[in-house]
């Protein structure tokens, strides 16, 4: 059975775990570079993702991420994980990994009180649309030719893959459908 690391600092981390293993996966909570070691793949949760980079850089973590997934450890960042993963973030210079080649606006849709849920067309999840719950979510303002989009929400690219890098823009921790993290671990697991 695979091991997923779902990034512990801050965040929406115990949901992830709950999903994972709704997946079919073993979930293991990350919280110092070492845990690294021992999970097969990474999600990044939402959160804050100011907060989130701040405590990276605290405990260590950055450079040993960017190593796990240079080396071919397979990430997924949902919402403010999808922020810390993008190579660009418009009108900032927060700390982030720049693991994906993709510009994001942050907050977006708006404040908390303007959070919704909607239908997410995902063709290769299958017919029925995935649930996407955007709390505060960033936009992805622009994407490089190497990065695929999954699924676009509103004309606006809302789930992309880069090789071993998935992300989503919304928080589909959150729905009780495991189909995205079931791609995750198919990604894990090498298919």
């Amino acid at each position: 059975m695979k091991t997923i690391g779902v990034l512990a600092l801050q965040g929406d981390y115990a949901k992830h775990v709950e999903m994972v293993s709704a997946a079919g996966a073993l979930g293991r909570e990350v919280r110092e570079a070492g845990d690294l070691e021992k999970i097969d793949g990474l999600i990044i949760p939402g959160g804050e993702s100011t907060t989130i980079g701040k405590l990276l850089v605290r405990f260590g973590m950055l450079e040993p991420i960017r190593i796990f997934a240079a080396s071919g450890g397979p990430v997924f960042g949902t919402c403010a994980g999808t922020i810390l993963l993008a190579k660009n973030i418009e009108g900032s210079d927060q700390v982030r990994l720049g693991l994906l080649d993709i510009e994001v606006r942050r907050n977006a849709y708006g404040r908390q009180i303007e959070s919704f849920e909607a239908d997410i067309p995902v063709p290769m999840l299958g017919e029925i649309p995935l649930l996407g719950v955007f709390i505060r979510a960033p936009i992805i303002s622009k994407i490089d030719g190497r990065v695929d989009v999954l699924a676009v929400f509103d004309g606006t690219p809302v789930f992309v893959r880069q090789g071993n890098i998935i992300s989503t823009t919304f928080h589909p921790e959150l729905t009780g459908d495991p189909r995205a993290h079931k791609y995750f671990l198919s990604l894990v697991e090498g298919e």
